[in-house]
């Protein structure tokens, strides 16, 4: 079986519209799909229902919150899309999320890169900015020549754009999951570039916190990385989720992964087959 809980569309940061994402993964034979756009459940509420054809869905999203200084991104899968509470959430994190903008292109502006904020509010309508629009830009006007320069330059982690007060804590995070009926997922968890001792404390604080799942696949990791984080679900009694963080398509992402990427783990995907 071919799953991915972890894609975005035009209502974040990707490239395609939820109705052209939902389409890709007909073609490419997704039997589940959660679109976990950026702090946001409108493409999930634009598609509407949960059965589309041979394509299952979930409602999620992708959450960033602030942990010891550290911006780590919690999928939220199976959300209630109707809580009253996760709908006050998403309208704190578009704040957060505009005020961060905001942040970023003071920033900017101190290296001597003025009206970029202006200037993406005219091209990006109805969501909030995200750093690779501030990428985007950055290579559109000559300041890059390309997305990874533009982060390892500006925006990446330690860097100027690089703003994380912005975000609420972890605990408050997986208190909207939870409290909307949601699956609380930490995502790519090495992209955080940790020690593995710091990593553990975050999985074990997470654990504390009644966390549920840690993604295992995230795109096309190498095998050792596989390795390493099915041996932490193991250790930490977690489930795995498995996706391929789309955003755009290209030679090096599409989406779908097969659901023996998990290996002898549990998968977080037995809570939702057959349930539509």
């Amino acid at each position: 079986m071919i799953v991915d809980l972890h894609t975005h569309t035009t209502a974040s940061d990707g490239s395609l519209s939820p109705e052209q994402l939902l389409a890709r993964a007909v073609e490419r034979g997704v039997g589940l799909l959660a679109v976990t756009d950026h702090d946001t459940l409108d493409a999930y509420q634009q598609l509407g229902g949960t059965r589309h054809g041979a394509v299952q869905l979930v409602c999620g999203a992708e959450f960033s919150c602030n942990w010891q200084g550290v911006n780590i991104h919690i999928l939220g899968l199976g959300l209630d899309s109707e809580h009253e509470a996760l709908q006050q959430a998403v309208s704190e994190q578009k704040l957060a999320r505009d005020r961060r903008s905001e942040e970023i292109a003071k920033r900017l502006a101190k290296r001597g890169i003025h009206g970029v904020l202006e200037a993406l509010q005219e091209r990006v309508t109805g969501r909030s900015l995200g750093r690779p629009d501030f990428a985007r830009y950055l290579v559109e006007v000559g300041h890059v020549k390309s997305m990874n320069e533009a982060f390892d330059r500006y925006l990446g982690a330690g860097k100027i754009g690089d703003v994380k007060a912005m975000w609420p804590s972890l605990d408050r995070v997986l208190s909207w999951i939870h409290d909307a009926g949601g699956v609380a997922v930490i995502a790519h968890p090495l992209h955080y570039k940790m020690t593995n001792a710091k990593l553990r404390r975050l999985i074990a604080e997470f654990c504390e916190l009644g966390g549920n799942a840690l993604e295992v696949c995230n795109g096309r990791p190498a095998e050792t990385d596989l390795r390493y984080l099915r041996e932490l679900c193991r250790h930490f009694n977690l489930e795995a989720s498995a996706g391929s963080d789309f955003h755009h398509l290209s030679q090096w992402c599409d989406l779908g992964c097969d659901a023996s990427v998990v290996g002898s783990c549990t998968p977080v995907w037995h809570r939702w087959l057959g349930a539509a």
